[in-house]
């Protein structure tokens, strides 16, 4: 009985998260209302307080889980086989797409963007996304692909500003689901900048696929990537273990 009641007090939490989540991330922190949460959750509002103290603790735990995935995420762009900057540009495919269609990770910018009125103290978002770029920028340091004055943590920072800027802007320019269409444009901008050999990197307008220069292997310091299909290219090399 005693697990029946936590599994059902669980799925309660879970449900009233995901209908704080998508309210938030349409009507912001203060358009929502823990009746608007109640009445969306099909939860009373005593459950709401029963579970969450108060409309901060929501927006709270509304980013939590949002923070929560991010390792897993993480981790299916460490395929070593795959050149450091490619994996990059695929992981930042996945975060514009969970930016345009996940309510969860579309609650915790909007939460963030509003912290001022929040009246509790927002982890941050970017320290994550930045431990994750300088990794993998100093990686590709490390198999002599990244520029020789490009130097990872400061290169991260930079990037994960910039392409939060560029996400923002283009969602209040052109709608959420035009971040992912947008997104190649942007690296091909910044990637010839951050290669060693900038002339090895061709990314056309509508990339279709990775490949490598014909007659041979490639070497490893000259990659050519495709931004677009990076994503999908590690999705199948993940599917095939």
């Amino acid at each position: 009985m005693h697990e029946i009641l936590q599994e059902r007090a669980r799925a309660t939490r879970r449900s009233l998260l995901e209908a704080a989540a998508c309210l938030f991330a349409q009507q912001g922190y203060a358009g929502t209302s823990v009746n608007d949460i109640s009445a969306r959750s099909g939860r009373t509002s005593g459950s709401v307080y029963f579970h969450y103290a108060s409309k901060e603790g929501i927006a709270l735990a509304v980013v939590q889980d949002g923070f929560a995935a991010w390792p897993s995420l993480v981790t299916r762009y460490g395929d070593q086989s795959v050149p450091p900057l490619e994996r990059l540009v695929a992981l930042s495919h996945e975060i514009a797409r969970a930016l345009a269609e996940d309510p969860l990770t579309r609650a915790g910018a909007r939460l963030w963007a509003e912290r001022h009125t929040i009246n509790v103290d927002l982890p941050d978002p970017f320290v994550l996304w930045t431990t994750a770029a300088t990794r993998l920028l100093a990686q590709a340091r490390a198999r002599g692909q990244l520029a020789a004055d490009v130097h990872p943590a400061a290169a991260a920072r930079t990037l994960v500003r910039a392409f939060f800027g560029f996400c923002t802007l283009t969602e209040a320019l052109e709608g959420p689901h035009a971040l992912t269409g947008r997104l190649p444009d942007w690296w091909q901008l910044i990637l010839p900048s951050l290669q060693r050999d900038p002339r090895s990197c061709r990314i056309p307008a509508r990339p279709t696929a990775v490949t490598r220069p014909s007659g041979g292997n490639a070497p490893a310091s000259e990659p050519r990537l495709s931004a677009r299909t990076a994503r999908d290219r590690l999705t199948a090399r993940s599917a095939e273990h």
